[in-house]
C-alpha cells in the first residue's frame, strides 16, 4: 500500500502522524518532523513505508520518528529514530 496525504495527520506546522490505524501490524504510530512541502518531497521515495515498519517493530514504544533529512535506506529510514521496551530495549538513530 502507498501512502498518501489522506493518510498522513499534520499534529502541529511541522510534525505529521501516520497512525497506527494504517497498517494493523503496526505497535505505535508514525511521526514525521518536515515542512508541509518536504513531507511532499519524503513521499517520493519508500522511507515513509519503511517508517511504518519500523512502527511494528516488537518493544517498540512512544513512536517512530523520522527527521527532516530523512531519506529510503536498507530496511530503516536513513534519519530515523525508535526507542525500545527497558530493560532489553534501546534508542537506536538509525535502526
Amino acid at each position: 500500500m502507498k501512502i498518501t496525504k489522506a493518510h498522513i495527520n499534520k499534529l502541529e506546522d511541522y510534525l505529521w502522524e501516520i497512525p497506527k490505524s494504517f497498517k494493523p501490524q503496526m505497535r505505535v504510530p508514525a511521526r514525521v518532523l518536515a515542512s508541509e512541502p518536504l513531507l511532499d518531497a519524503i513521499m517520493e521515495d519508500r522511507s515513509l513505508m519503511q517508517l511504518v515498519n519500523v512502527a511494528s517493530l516488537p518493544g517498540i514504544v512512544g513512536a517512530s520518528l523520522v527527521m527532516p533529512d530523512v531519506h529510503e535506506g536498507y530496511g530503516f529510514p536513513i534519519g530515523g529514530v525508535a526507542a525500545t521496551s527497558y530493560p532489553e530495549g534501546a534508542i537506536s538513530p538509525g535502526g
